[in-house]
């Protein structure tokens, strides 16, 4: 499955896995006029609260708050109406919380966005990348395959009113089946040929995921750890690019 002609720097999204502003502040001296989309997780957020987002949108970049809510309706909804007033550009949910938990972080999230201002876009996180069928089937009691149990949850995401969801690309063309082409898919689990895949099992490299269908890629280690993270960057984008000539 080959994804439509777009800019692939918009839809390659930058993880900051770093714990204070310090690091990003050294991470984006060769990245910020190259990389447009970055990813704050529980981390980061948790160490420099609410600045980091305003500190990265100043700088011109879209940001994905990365805190995966998940808890009773009525604390989602309140959660997403106080995140919605940061200005990130993402936020998630899990999925696993059901439709009723995520039909109230929609609302929230649309009551506490601006007027005028687009609602950011709300996905819901399905089985994280890190997770194996016997992790699953064993330790969280959840029979049948991964696949089966992420397309289930796509499809709970979109009756709740959701953006898309946060996947493996492996999953990517079995959710746009049952979930249709316009619900969006934003994989982790995107290494680099050579890279190595750390603690992630459900992997492809980014020329395979936006072959699967991806519409946006979170790529991390393998571009803030790298050497030299701003030729890391131009090479995936370059061989991104070539493969969908």
């Amino acid at each position: 499955m080959q994804a439509q002609s777009i800019d692939v720097r918009e839809r390659m999204i930058v993880a900051l896995d770093f714990s204070t502003l310090e690091e990003i502040k050294q991470c984006l001296v060769p990245l910020e006029d190259r990389i447009r989309y970055v990813k704050v997780g529980m981390e980061l957020s948790y160490a420099e609260g609410p600045a980091i987002v305003h500190y990265l949108k100043e700088r011109g970049l879209k940001v994905f708050l990365d805190l995966k809510v998940h808890d009773i309706p009525n604390t989602a909804k309140g959660a997403m109406k106080s995140l919605a007033r940061l200005g990130a550009d993402m936020v998630n949910v899990h999925a696993a919380g059901g439709v009723a938990m995520m039909e109230a972080a929609r609302e929230g999230l649309e009551q506490g966005t601006a007027a005028g201002s687009p609602r950011p876009i709300l996905i819901g996180v399905t089985m994280l990348t890190s997770t194996s069928v016997q992790t699953m089937n064993e330790q969280l009691a959840i029979p049948g395959s991964v696949e089966d149990v992420v397309v289930h949850y796509a499809k709970m995401t979109k009756q709740a009113g959701l953006d898309g969801v946060v996947a493996s690309p492996l999953e990517v063309p079995m959710i746009k089946k049952a979930a249709g082409e316009s619900f969006l898919t934003v994989t982790p689990g995107i290494r680099p040929l050579g890279s190595d895949k750390g603690d992630q099992t459900r992997i492809t490299t980014p020329e395979q995921a936006f072959q699967l269908g991806s519409d946006y890629l979170v790529i991390g280690r393998a571009i803030t750890a790298a050497k030299d993270p701003a030729a890391t960057w131009e090479s995936i984008v370059a061989a991104v690019e070539a493969d969908r000539r």
